[in-house]
């Protein structure tokens, strides 16, 4: 697992999509704090990653999958388990607000 602070490199993130089924790379990103982790089986190990390391707030993490071959619109797909947050109003695997969702893609496009 890896903390994305300033910028990761596509050759980094398509080397790291290898040792995943149809070459994706999960991602945890803090809107809050503009960071991600990345490089995990599971969005869970990455969500505990960054409240361990950086005291992110779970309320701030949203977990997506990168695909480091694709790119435009493909390159990020909104869909991971922790993304249930129904307290907040996400009630779907996605991202159901667009101002996250904006926000998501942002940051991102910085890192990356």
């Amino acid at each position: 697992m890896k903390i994305v602070k300033d910028k990761i490199g596509i050759a980094e993130l398509k080397e790291m999509s290898k040792k995943m089924f149809g070459g994706l790379i999960k991602a945890m990103v803090d809107i809050e704090k503009e960071i991600m982790a990345v490089d995990a089986p599971m969005h869970a190990d990455l969500l505990e990653f960054l409240i361990e390391k950086e005291n992110s707030e779970p309320k701030n993490l949203w977990g997506i999958n990168i695909y480091s071959e694709k790119s435009g619109n493909d390159f990020i797909e909104f869909d991971s388990i922790m993304n249930l947050k129904p307290d907040l109003g996400n009630k779907t695997r996605g991202v159901e607000s667009e101002e996250i969702k904006k926000k998501i893609i942002e940051i991102v496009k910085k890192l990356t």
